[in-house]
């Protein structure tokens, strides 16, 4: 006998989960204590690959998509204008656009380096692009923009020539993307580590609004009538197993590559995503398994003053100079680290995971008390 499907609600107690874990992991892979001995698994590919850090923001651009068919369900299904619909929306992505550049400004606020591009920013970019997609088309449309986007970035990467450089290539500062960003955005204004090429930069956001969109696609499938509750996350499942093997199917020609948002990455993590939110889905919203989430929950409300006060906060204890056990002068918290974490363990790797835990620690706390007094920063 058939389980009945649960009412679509307007909030998932997966999504929280799934988006809460997301930012635990955004939190321990931002705030190593050294960051000269990174736990390996907490760091990026150095280039083609994926390492389980490579899926932390995909897997919160996903859960932007699925977020926003439940946000914006009801102004869909109203069919009102969608004008003052797109209105809000537009002024939400301008907000989140501006704390991210407001990031990159702090604390110098130097506006001639200043980066235009960065996390905040694209999660605004794509958060726009598929709120205006999902108010004004269709999930068939939706289906085949995805695949236009996948098929035209991979065809604009691996055969446009690159003005001034020659053939079409992926290599870090000579495939298009980085000529584009070098020539709309200017090198000052790229990710400060290279100034040739921005790993969030112009062209690699059109491919990240293919991530979006697949969360969009799953929020419709997680909202629809359909008859069975394991018919859902079963179907999220299947569809995920397939994405996900379509993804390194593809990347034999197309690698898988997070800094270039290959469209074999979408696929590859997206599929991923589907099948972390089927699991959680079953868990948390089928069988009732919630209370292991809690610290989840807390993560997952205040995601965005999570993101955007830990980068603040690092930066004004990095300030604070004081004298290190080596002699050398070092921020604050980096003055934490070597007086009272870094000396309990051998291994300076395993002393920076300890660093990155502690900081995960700290904001839990902080999270817990503020979900406590229902206090939630809304963007």
């Amino acid at each position: 006998m058939s389980t009945p499907s649960p009412a679509p609600a307007s909030r998932l107690l997966s999504l929280d989960v799934f988006r809460g874990l997301t930012v635990m992991g955004m939190t321990v892979v931002n705030n190593p204590g050294d960051w000269g001995h990174i736990y390996p698994p907490l760091e990026h590919a150095e280039w083609n690959g994926c390492t389980p850090t490579d899926l932390v923001f995909p897997f919160f651009l996903f859960i932007v998509g699925v977020s926003l068919t439940y946000a914006l369900a009801g102004a869909k299904r109203s069919g009102a204008p969608a004008g003052p619909v797109l209105a809000r929306v537009a002024r939400r992505a301008a907000m989140l656009f501006a704390l991210g550049v407001l990031t990159s400004l702090y604390p110098h606020f130097d506006f001639s380096t200043v980066r235009i591009m960065g996390v905040l920013q694209r999660i605004a970019l794509v958060y726009f692009g598929c709120s205006c997609l999902y108010l004004t088309t269709g999930w068939r449309t939706q289906v085949a923009l995805l695949l236009s986007v996948l098929v035209g970035y991979a065809v604009l990467l691996q055969l446009v020539p690159v003005p001034g450089v020659g053939p079409a290539n992926l290599a870090p500062t000579t495939n298009l993307g980085a000529w584009l960003d070098r020539t709309l955005l200017g090198e000052p204004h790229l990710w400060s580590q290279s100034r040739t090429w921005d790993p969030e930069g112009l062209l690699g956001t059109i491919a990240a609004l293919g991530t979006g969109l697949l969360g969009a696609l799953a929020g419709q499938w997680l909202r629809s009538p359909t008859p069975a509750a394991l018919s859902k996350p079963a179907g999220l499942a299947v569809a995920g197993v397939v994405l996900a093997a379509l993804g390194l199917i593809w990347n034999i020609w197309f690698p898988i590559n997070k800094a270039l948002w290959t469209s074999s990455y979408v696929l590859f993590v997206g599929g991923l995503a589907m099948l972390v939110l089927a699991a959680l889905y079953w868990l948390c919203d089928v069988r009732g398994y919630r209370r292991w989430a809690t610290p989840a929950i807390a993560f997952g409300v205040n995601a965005i003053a999570v993101f955007f006060f830990s980068a603040i906060l690092s930066r004004t204890f990095s300030l604070i100079q004081l004298r290190s056990p080596r002699g050398t002068s070092v921020g604050f918290n980096g003055w934490l680290y070597e007086w009272g974490i870094a000396p309990l363990f051998a291994d300076p790797r395993n002393a920076s995971l300890a660093g990155a835990v502690v900081c995960l620690l700290i904001w839990l706390a902080v999270l817990s008390y503020l979900r406590r007094r229902n206090w939630v920063w809304k963007v």
